[in-house]
């Protein structure tokens, strides 16, 4: 398997061909946005964290019946994974209130849902990505009910297993966005979880240790992404 021409080059990473046309290289970038990209900046040392960190979860989630698109870690900031069809579907789950939920319904941020929530975004930059629900998903064909179903279900799934890797880390699990793809006509995890993705607050304090930090110029932002890295104890 050898490195080959770019493919594409997102907001956070950057994906390269390789000679193998089911199998694909991605490399994280150190660069951050935030609100549909309006804010851009960089967090020293992100790519690096974000890659492994996603790949330590893949493998655990994959251990508990989850399939992804991981393949192989191959550096600091490069993994291969198979090549997939996104799904242009954003998928969030909710533990607590926070972020534009708690703007769009006023419910003050922290409060605890009496059960997990989901919601479906378009990915679409140029429209905001905007909320839509498993209808439109069907009507505009962006996936059929028995993907949708079948996503539902994952996602759920995932949630449960995150909340608990977090919670023996100390952390918890707020929310957090994923995407998944069509593998040979198979809906795999793809993309990545990490502190960009998931909103991870202390158990103790609730100190916020993820890219709200970045979003709302909190400050210590690398420090907070190291960390989350920590105590997953990811470090070594």
């Amino acid at each position: 398997m050898n490195k080959q021409a770019q493919l594409y080059e997102g907001k956070a990473k950057k994906i390269f061909l390789t000679d193998d046309p089911d199998i694909l290289i991605v490399s994280y970038k150190d660069s951050a946005t935030a609100f549909n990209g309006e804010k851009k900046g960089s967090i020293k040392g992100k790519g690096e964290i974000n890659n492994r960190m996603t790949n330590y979860l893949f493998r655990l989630l994959e251990k508990e019946g989850i399939p992804t698109h991981y393949i192989k870690e191959l550096s600091g900031r490069e993994t291969a994974v198979k090549r997939v069809e996104i799904v242009p579907l954003e998928v969030i789950i909710r533990n607590v209130a926070a972020g534009s939920f708690s703007k769009r319904l006023g419910i003050a941020e922290g409060t605890v849902l009496k059960e997990p929530t989901i919601e479906f975004s378009y990915k679409n930059d140029a429209l905001g990505d905007p909320l839509i629900n498993s209808s439109f998903a069907r009507a505009l064909g962006l996936a059929s009910e028995e993907e949708i179903d079948t996503i539902k279900n994952y996602a759920f799934k995932i949630n449960q297993i995150l909340k608990r890797i977090f919670l023996a880390a100390g952390l918890k699990l707020i929310d957090f966005k994923i995407e998944f793809g069509r593998y040979h006509d198979k809906i795999i995890l793809a993309d990545e979880i990490s502190p960009d993705t998931c909103r991870l607050w202390d158990v103790t304090t609730n100190e916020k240790l993820d890219k709200d930090r970045f979003r709302r110029d909190l400050g210590n932002v690398e420090e907070a992404y190291v960390e989350v890295f920590s105590r997953l104890g990811l470090n070594g």
